[in-house]
C-alpha cells in the first residue's frame, strides 16, 4: 500500500510532457525561471500557477500541458538544484585531494557549492519548500544524503583516518554548517557577503584541521 501511494505521489508530480523539441525544452525552462523569480518575490504561499501563467503570457491551460501543478513545477527546480549540486561535488572529486592541503581543499569545495547558490535565483524559499512541503522532501533528503557522502569520502583522501561513523558525523556538520551560511552569503552584499564566506571557509577550515592526523 505504502509503494502505491508513494508511486501516485510521483505520477502527480511528473511532467506532463517531456520536453523533446528545441521548443518545448525553451518552454519548460522559461517556466521554471519564472517560477524561480515569482518564488522569490512573492513567497511559496502566494505562488499559483495562475500567477506564473500570467507572467509567462500563456493560459492555464497551456501551463498544465508542460505540468500538472505547482509542486510538480517546483519539484523540477528541486531536481534541476540536486543536479546542479551533483556535478559540483564531482568537479571537486576529479580534483587531486590526496596531494592537497587542507586550506586550498576548502576554498575549492565551498567555492564549488557556492557556485550552486548564486545560480539559483529562489535558493532560500526553494529549500524551505523543499522542507516543508511532503512531495518534496525526497529531494531534500536524496541532497542530504548526497553531501554527506560525498564529502566523508573526499575528508578519507585527504588523509583523515576516522572510523566510517565519524565520518558520516562530519559529512552532516558540513552540509549543516555550509547550507546555513551559504544561503546567508547569496542573500548578502558586498563586502559583508565577502566576510561571511571568509568567516564560513574559516570555520570548515578549523572544524576539519583537528582532525587531519588524529585518529581518535
Amino acid at each position: 500500500m505504502a509503494t502505491e501511494r508513494q508511486e501516485k505521489r510521483k505520477n502527480s508530480l511528473a511532467p506532463r510532457r517531456r520536453p523533446v523539441q528545441e521548443r518545448a525544452r525553451q518552454r519548460t525552462q522559461q517556466i521554471l525561471d519564472i517560477t524561480a523569480k515569482l518564488l522569490e518575490e512573492v513567497g511559496f504561499d502566494d505562488l499559483t500557477t495562475i500567477l506564473i501563467a500570467k507572467e509567462l503570457n500563456i493560459s492555464v491551460g497551456s501551463l498544465y500541458h508542460y505540468f500538472p501543478n505547482k509542486h510538480a513545477i517546483l519539484y523540477a527546480l528541486g531536481a534541476s538544484w540536486l543536479e546542479e549540486m551533483t556535478m559540483a561535488l564531482e568537479d571537486v572529486e576529479r580534483l587531486n585531494l590526496e596531494a592537497m592541503s587542507l586550506d586550498t581543499f576548502v576554498n575549492k569545495a565551498v567555492g564549488r557549492m557556492l557556485q550552486v547558490y548564486q545560480k539559483q535565483y529562489s535558493i532560500l524559499p526553494l529549500a524551505q519548500a523543499l522542507w516543508v512541503i511532503p512531495e518534496l522532501r525526497e529531494l531534500d533528503l536524496q541532497h542530504d544524503e548526497l553531501i554527506i557522502t560525498k564529502m566523508a569520502a573526499m575528508f578519507a583522501r585527504l588523509g583523515m583516518k576516522q572510523t566510517h561513523q565519524e565520518m558520516t558525523r562530519l559529512g552532516n556538520f558540513y552540509l549543516e554548517i555550509t547550507h546555513s551560511l551559504l544561503l546567508v552569503v547569496v542573500n548578502q552584499k558586498g563586502q559583508r557577503s565577502k566576510r561571511t564566506l571568509d568567516d564560513l571557509k574559516r570555520l570548515v577550515f578549523e572544524l576539519l584541521i583537528k582532525y587531519m592526523d588524529d585518529g581518535e
